[in-house]
């Protein structure tokens, strides 16, 4: 038994093997669980009991097909792996494999049995094995591989506490690697290896040698013996092939006597499934048609769940002004606080749909179709099918989105999807899409069953993506960076959504934009409440101000209370601040109010309903309207009509579709291209472009 008080577990396999599931059934965290590569894109650490007197910390390793990295998540792995004075050196490696492609997940598994670390193979979905006529000779291959094999279903927690049984008695894996591979790929070669470094097993060795400048825990003198190996021996490439073509021979001659498949039945309806939605002309079709039902069940659905939360919010806010004492703090909770959650919360459903439709995409394995599906499309402008990941992961939000393109093995490829990912409509801009559209676009039917407003909702993401994809088709053309020319993508099984990690999804989702956003918004709502509530000179005498102005209204009268409000609030330090602005945002049909909401929604772009919520409500106090009804009933003070009309509207929708209003988005591409530069290259293009298309559009509607 193993007698420490915490064992270390490395989980590693290639990508789709079910490792995220495996996590999270041991260690109860909800990570991310998805059918497609490039879901782990870093180190996720959990930790659990083997048993009543030992734990166990486990690392999640984002998903590799050999422990020779061509990614930058594959790097990690690697640096764990190689790296045993490191705090998260794993004492054991749990290596998963999938029981339908365990050829290929052998390769990698026969990589790390010869770094010398205890290792168990736990083989994935194993009841599926009956119904793709699978059969394991499970001794025989445990002897033939020398090691500990134990089968799973990670999606149906069986197997896992045998799992556990066998991680306690890691100290009895025999860490004996399978073959000496190193006589049959050049004997000479590795006798040279071990002189030169005698304190490495030789297989560590031979990875420091030949990815030392992956190897973040190497120090420069022994990046130097790297080099000055290299230097002196210069068929390392043809040795790396050589050992490849080796691994799979070893593992076809393991697997013809331990390992039988017969999948007529289960390919066969498979690959008729495929011909339909990867075809080169229904594909396409069937893909549209998947996200036009998308956005119209944002709308048609989510109508019902968000007049009852507007309601409520209503409620509240009238509750509010009954209950509490008149005072500054009441006035900051109604017209700062209430209004400023209500006017995000009431989009919780619409994301959460969103959401919903994302997950099910990914769980049931049709997002690797998409991305093989899009691949030809993509490298006309400059990217592979990939890029899709990121690209589709960016309707939730951008900043995982990008983050995900480490699996893209170029460079340039993968600069040029960070780049572009923040054109993709993400969930933030949704709320602000959905309240314009809601007042600009009238709630009508095209042939009775195609809904209007779900088909303006489409067209704007559509806008992004082709902006997205022409975008990358001219830095494609103008960085000067060279890049690699392939792309491996698996097609896993299709699968029947898990409802738990489906729910999962959602609800974690949807819970990180309520309190992602709804900490911005609530710090924002005080401050732009106390803005709007305190001002200089005019604003403390404005009561005998308009007074003067307007002699004929009795100060009890509603009349002389809006002229009031609307007076405070433009004499206000946030009316002061919007005033001076106003210049620069009028030529695109926007007041100063709709400019204090731009400025405050680059630290969140859905805080730019949360702003005008605020802002109207102080306009307002007393007044219980929602705030649909308020930018509804809000006129243009040079015009005399509606502030929202087509033309401002319009404007609005397409400075969303193109600006980038997003701190965090910006941040997250200074860490991943390890320069500003890239940042403030995308802050002033995509602010540019933006300004120029409104300014078009309203200028050719009005």
């Amino acid at each position: 038994m193993g007698d420490k008080k915490l064992i270390k577990i490395a989980l590693v396999g290639n990508p789709n093997t079910g490792k995220t599931s495996l996590f999270n059934q041991l260690t109860g965290l909800k990570q991310k669980v998805g059918n497609y590569p490039g879901i782990t894109v870093d180190r996720k650490e959990g930790f659990f009991r083997l048993n009543a007197k030992t734990a166990a910390s486990i690392i999640d390793l984002p998903g590799t097909y050999s422990i020779n990295p061509t990614t930058l998540d594959e790097n990690i792995v690697l640096d764990t792996l190689l790296n045993p004075n490191a705090s998260e050196y794993p004492d054991v490696i749990v290596m998963v494999a999938d029981v339908e492609n365990l050829k290929r997940n052998l390769l990698l598994f026969s990589q790390l049995k010869d770094l010398e670390i205890p290792i168990v193979l736990a083989i994935n979905m194993a009841d599926q094995m009956n119904k793709k006529g699978i059969s394991i000779a499970i001794e025989a291959l445990k002897a033939d591989l020398n090691t500990e094999i134990v089968l799973i279903s990670a999606r149906k927690n069986t197997g896992i506490e045998i799992l556990k049984e066998a991680i306690l008695n890691y100290k009895k894996f025999s860490t004996i690697t399978l073959d000496d591979l190193s006589a049959k790929i050049d004997e000479a070669f590795f006798e040279d290896l071990k002189r030169a470094f005698p304190k490495l097993p030789l297989y560590q060795a031979w990875l420091t040698i030949t990815q030392f400048r992956n190897l973040k825990h190497l120090d420069e003198a022994q990046k130097e013996a790297a080099k000055a190996f290299l230097k002196n021996h210069s068929k390392v490439k043809q040795l790396q092939h050589r050992e490849t073509i080796l691994r799979y021979q070893q593992i076809n001659n393991i697997l013809k006597k331990d390992y039988d498949v017969n999948r007529v039945e289960g390919t066969d309806l498979r690959a008729k499934i495929d011909s339909i939605l990867m075809h080169r002309v229904f594909g396409y079709l069937i893909f549209f048609l998947i996200l036009f039902v998308v956005f119209e069940s944002i709308f048609d659905w989510a109508s019902l769940p968000m007049d009852l939360i507007d309601h409520v919010f209503l409620q509240l806010s009238s509750w509010a002004k009954t209950q509490l004492a008149p005072g500054v703090l009441t006035n900051l909770i109604i017209n700062g606080i209430i209004p400023g959650i209500g006017g995000i919360a009431i989009f919780i459903p619409q994301i959460a749909i969103l959401f919903l439709f994302i997950s099910i995409l990914e769980e049931t394995g049709y997002m690797s179709r998409v991305v093989f599906l899009m691949d030809k499309i993509m490298r006309v402008f400059g990217l592979n099918g990939k890029s899709v990941v990121p690209l589709m992961s960016g309707t939730a939000c951008a900043i995982p989105a990008i983050m995900s393109a480490r699996n893209i093995g170029s460079w340039k490829e993968r600069l040029i999807t960070i780049l572009v990912t923040p054109f993709i409509t993400c969930s933030a801009r949704l709320p602000i899409y959905a309240i314009i559209i809601a007042l600009i676009i009238p709630d009508k039917r095209l042939f009775g069953f195609i809904s209007l407003q779900a088909s303006v909702l489409m067209a704007l993401y559509l806008i992004g993506f082709l902006t997205a994809v022409l975008s990358a088709y001219i830095l494609d053309k103008t960085l000067k960076i060279r890049k690699k020319k392939f792309f491996i993508i698996e097609m896993p099984n299709y699968k029947i959504p898990s409802p738990k990690n489906v729910a999962y999804a959602i609800i974690e989702k949807t819970k990180a934009f309520i309190f992602g956003a709804g900490k911005i918004i609530l710090a924002l709502s005080i401050v732009l409440w106390f803005l709007a509530s305190n001002g200089p000179y005019h604003f403390k005498n404005a009561t005998q101000i308009v007074k003067q102005e307007n002699p004929e209204l009795p100060e009890s009268s509603t009349a002389f209370t809006k002229k009031l409000g609307s007076y405070k609030l433009q004499h206000s330090y946030i009316g002061t601040m919007g005033h001076i602005i106003e210049p620069l945002i009028k030529p695109l049909g926007y007041d100063w109010k709709i400019g204090i909401a731009l400025i405050s929604s680059f630290a969140a772009r859905e805080v730019f309903v949360g702003t005008l919520a605020t802002i109207y409500s102080v306009e307002n106090e007393g007044d219980t309207k929602t705030i649909r009804e308020r930018m509804k009933n809000e006129i243009n003070q040079n015009t005399g009509k509606p502030l929202f009309d087509f033309p401002t509207g319009m404007s609005l929708l397409l400075y969303y579709v193109f600006a980038m209003q997003c701190m965090s988005t910006l941040a997250v591409v200074k860490r991943e291209t390890n320069s500003w530069k890239w940042p403030m290259l995308q802050l002033f293009f995509m602010t540019g472009l933006a300004y120029l298309v409104s300014f078009i559009t309203y200028t050719v509607l009005s």
